[in-house]
Order: structure tokens, then C-alpha cells, then sequence
């Protein structure tokens, strides 16, 4: 009796112990496995974005650009600074001057095609051409100021005009392509930190439902010590804590690439690359937004401002340059060249009096091609070419347009799907925690409960897989859309 009395206690204390370490299992909900861990350094989208716009290599490059079309109107408008030139000619043989000629001139060309210029010559000489001759009572020195006046060809428009006016224009599709390329890199960048996202949650919670397998199978292992269950069930329980370990391992893998990938967007100030570290982590943000626009703001604004479209319109204008160019190279050359001799200014320098019936030179320069095949052949190229960009454009348009309705349809429609799988996540975790008490109580088996744990895990990964995938719709929409920088703040950047 007394062996009886002892042995009972014994047994209700190892059905205890069974039932309590059963019950000690605890399914995490999704907000506390996705809670950073205390040694995480978190790294934000923000924080992420803002290293990538301020030292990117490709940021950097695009941000030349504007120096680069500065520099090309700079150029073109070269061809109006004023011009100094001068020229000495002397000739002196068996001690007899044959002639010493000496002119400077400085031209300044205007805008309007009015070239004025002022000359100042010094001639002299035994053996000089008679229409160089100068007076010696002026000191063999002769002052003259006039102009030159296209009243044909040129009069409204000419190259050095029009090469302004292209390399303004230039300088507008080169800050479109900027906002393109800084867009681009974004849109790859933004990508590669939600891959790295997803990698990271992911492993938290592959590594959760590790720490329930490891329990169950350490549990499984102690209840067959006390001989309440069979052998077999530890094989299963270790089996699925195996699969559980191999699959902690493939996620970790995946997140270490997605690390490596992600860095390759993060650079120094000097330019020196740099690498993530194993301690850093996003933050988990379930507060998924719409990017505040309708769909209609942003069909709108694609059309008026999209960088592609932009390029387009503008270089229609350019070709509108080379068309009014092309245009006026139809007519003829006439060149209408006055100058006065000695006014308003005399070779003594003083001011003189100008009369402009006497005292002057003046010349008409007549040109014009008598088939005109260079000029009609480049006036049809132009047009050519001005239809083919007309094309393009409204093919591009088309594009960008569908472009934005698949992105927005996307987006509008994933979210609804989110919502379908925090449910799903919900009650996943209610079965879990149901087969958990009801094997406490007897009434459950290891499959059932590895059943549970497997849908959980996969609603988990489905949905943060989904959060994920709303974000880069979000994000293919502003790409598509032409937003400069994707929305993202450029000034910050820039600040620092």
C-alpha cells in the first residue's frame, strides 16, 4: 500500500509536468516577432534614401549634367562676344619704303543681325595700293565705323541664333534626363532595400516557428522518457524541427544576399563603398498608404511633366529651330555693309560729325543658289524628322499611360488582398493555439500541430511577402509617372 500511495503522487506530478509544458508554448503574434531586437540599429527607408541621393555614384553623375549644358550655352553664345583683331604688313627694300600697312578692328555682334564694328588704319608707303592710300595731313591714319545688316537671308533667324536656341533647349532635356537617371537609380535602389525588408521579416519569423518546433521537440523528447508518448512521435517532432533549422538557414541566406545587394547602393562621402552590417534592420510598417494622388492627378501630370515626354517636347522644339533655319536658308544672301570714314570719330580721336552722303564706304553682297537642293533636301529631313518625334512621342504617351493604370490597378487591388491575409494570419494563429491546448489535453497529435504551423508561417511570409509587393506598385507607380525623385525629399539630401 505504502509503494501504491507513493507511486500515485508521482504519476499525477509527471502528467502535470506534461500538461504545464504543453501549455508554456506560446504562439508570438506577427506585431511582437516583427519588434526590433535590442541590439538592431535600424535603418529606415528614409535613412536609406537620403545616404543614396547624396552620394551615389549615379546621383552624382546626373547632378553634373546642368554643368555640362551650362557650359554648351556658354559655347553657342560664344559666337557673340566681341572681336578684336589687327594685322601689320611692312615692307622696306634698298632703303625705300614700299608700303607699312597697319588695321585693327573690334566687332561686336548683336542679337539682331546688326554686326557693328570700328576700324582704325595706318598706311603708308612709296609703292602703296592707291585705294589704301591715306593723306599724310591725317598722318597717314583713317578711322571707320559702320555695320553689317542681312535683309535676306539671316535677317530673322541664323546659325548663331539658332545654336543658342538649341543649346537652351538642351539644357532643359538635360534636367529631364537628370530627374530620369535619379529616378532610375531610385526605383532600383527602393527595390533592392524592400527585397532586403522582406529577407529580414522573413527570417524572424522562419526563426520563430523554429523556437516552437525546437520546444515541441524537446517536450515530444521528455513525455517519451516518461513513456507517454511513442518513439515514432519523436522522429516526427525531430524531423520538422530539422526542416524548421534548414529552412531558418535558406532564409538566412537570402537575407545575407539581399544585403549584399542592397549595399551596393550605399557609398561614403569620398565615394568609398560601403557594407551593411549584420546588426541593422528595418522597421516594420504595417501603415501601407496610398501615394495621396488619384489616379487621374497622376495621369495628368505624367502627360504634362513626365521626364520622357518632356525630352520629346523639347526636342520638337529643337527641330522647330532647325526648321525655321532651314526655312530662311531658302532665300537669298543680300548683305548690306556701311561705313563711315572718320565719323563719329576722326584718326585724332575727337568726336566729328557724321554725314552719311559723304565720307563712307558702302557694299551689298548678293548670294543665292540657283537650284536650291542643299536647302530643300534639309528643310524635307527636317520635317521627316520632326514627324518621326511626333510619333515617338504619342507612342511613349501611350506607354506611360497604361503603364500608370497598371501600377495604380496593382496597388488598389493588392491592398485589398492584404487585408484577406491578415485574416488568414489571424486565424492561422487560432488553430495554432488550439491544437497547442487541445494536445495539452490529450486530444491533438504532432501532425495536426505541424499542419498549423506551416499554414501560419506561410500566411506570415504571404503576407509581408504582399506588404512588400504593395510598396514596389507604389513605387512602379510614381517611377511611371515621372515624379521627380519618386516623392522622396531631393533638399534633405542636399542639405547634408
Amino acid at each position: 500500500m505504502r509503494s501504491k500511495s507513493i507511486y500515485i503522487p508521482l504519476l499525477f506530478a509527471i502528467l502535470n509536468l506534461s500538461v504545464l509544458q504543453a501549455q508554456e508554448i506560446q504562439v508570438t503574434g506577427i506585431e511582437e516577432i516583427v519588434q526590433p531586437e535590442d541590439t538592431a540599429q535600424i535603418f529606415s527607408l528614409e535613412d536609406f534614401v537620403k545616404v543614396v541621393l547624396a552620394n551615389h555614384p549615379v546621383v552624382k553623375q546626373a547632378d553634373l549634367m546642368p554643368e555640362n549644358a551650362r557650359q554648351e550655352i556658354r559655347l553657342a553664345r560664344g559666337a557673340f562676344d566681341p572681336k578684336l583683331t589687327g594685322n601689320w604688313d611692312v615692307k622696306n627694300y634698298k632703303d625705300t619704303e614700299y608700303y607699312d600697312i597697319f588695321n585693327t578692328t573690334l566687332k561686336v555682334p548683336l542679337w539682331f543681325p546688326v554686326d557693328p564694328k570700328i576700324s582704325v588704319d595706318r598706311n603708308r608707303g612709296v609703292y602703296l595700293n592707291p585705294e589704301r592710300n591715306i593723306s599724310s595731313g591725317e598722318d597717314y591714319r583713317q578711322v571707320t565705323a559702320g555695320l553689317s545688316l542681312p535683309v535676306g537671308r539671316g535677317l530673322f533667324i541664323d546659325q548663331r541664333r539658332a545654336a543658342v536656341q538649341q543649346a537652351e533647349l538642351f539644357a532643359q532635356i538635360t534636367e529631364a534626363e537628370r530627374i530620369k537617371m535619379i529616378n532610375k537609380a531610385l526605383l532600383e535602389a527602393v527595390k533592392s532595400y524592400w527585397d532586403w525588408y522582406f529577407s529580414y521579416f522573413e527570417y524572424r519569423m522562419v526563426n520563430q516557428s523554429l523556437v516552437i518546433s525546437e520546444e515541441i521537440y524537446r517536450r515530444v523528447k521528455l513525455d517519451f522518457e516518461f513513456g507517454e508518448v511513442a518513439a515514432i512521435d519523436t522522429v516526427q517532432a525531430a524531423i520538422t524541427f530539422q526542416n524548421r533549422n534548414a529552412d531558418r538557414q535558406a532564409a538566412l541566406i537570402d537575407f545575407k544576399r539581399s544585403g549584399l545587394m542592397l549595399s551596393n547602393f550605399l557609398w561614403g562621402e569620398n565615394e568609398e563603398p560601403l557594407v551593411i552590417q549584420d546588426n541593422v534592420a528595418p522597421i516594420w510598417d504595417v501603415d501601407f498608404q496610398e501615394p495621396g494622388e488619384s489616379l487621374d492627378s497622376l495621369l495628368l501630370f505624367a502627360v504634362n511633366n513626365h521626364p520622357e515626354l518632356q525630352k520629346y517636347s523639347l526636342k520638337l522644339e529643337q527641330l522647330s529651330v532647325d526648321q525655321r533655319l532651314a526655312k530662311e536658308n531658302l532665300k537669298p544672301r543680300i548683305d548690306v555693309n556701311y561705313n563711315l570714314i572718320n565719323a563719329p570719330i576722326n584718326y585724332s580721336g575727337e568726336f566729328a560729325d557724321i554725314n552719311l552722303g559723304n565720307n563712307y564706304k558702302f557694299g551689298l553682297e548678293v548670294e543665292f543658289p540657283l537650284f536650291l537642293r542643299k536647302e530643300r533636301a534639309k528643310l524635307k529631313q527636317t520635317q521627316v524628322k520632326i514627324d518621326q518625334t511626333g510619333l515617338e512621342s504619342r507612342y511613349a504617351q501611350q506607354q506611360i499611360i497604361n503603364e500608370i493604370e497598371g501600377a495604380y490597378f496593382e496597388m488598389i487591388n493588392g491592398q485589398q488582398m492584404l487585408g484577406y491575409l491578415e485574416t488568414a494570419v489571424e486565424n492561422y494563429q487560432r488553430l495554432l493555439e488550439a491544437e497547442l491546448f487541445n494536445l495539452s489535453l490529450g486530444e491533438s497529435d504532432l501532425f495536426k500541430i505541424n499542419f498549423q504551423q506551416d499554414k501560419l508561417l506561410e500566411a506570415q511570409i504571404k503576407l509581408i511577402k504582399q506588404q512588400v509587393s504593395i510598396e514596389k506598385s507604389k513605387l512602379e507607380l510614381l517611377w511611371a509617372a515621372g515624379k521627380p525623385y519618386l516623392n522622396f525629399d531631393y533638399s534633405v539630401a542636399l542639405d547634408d
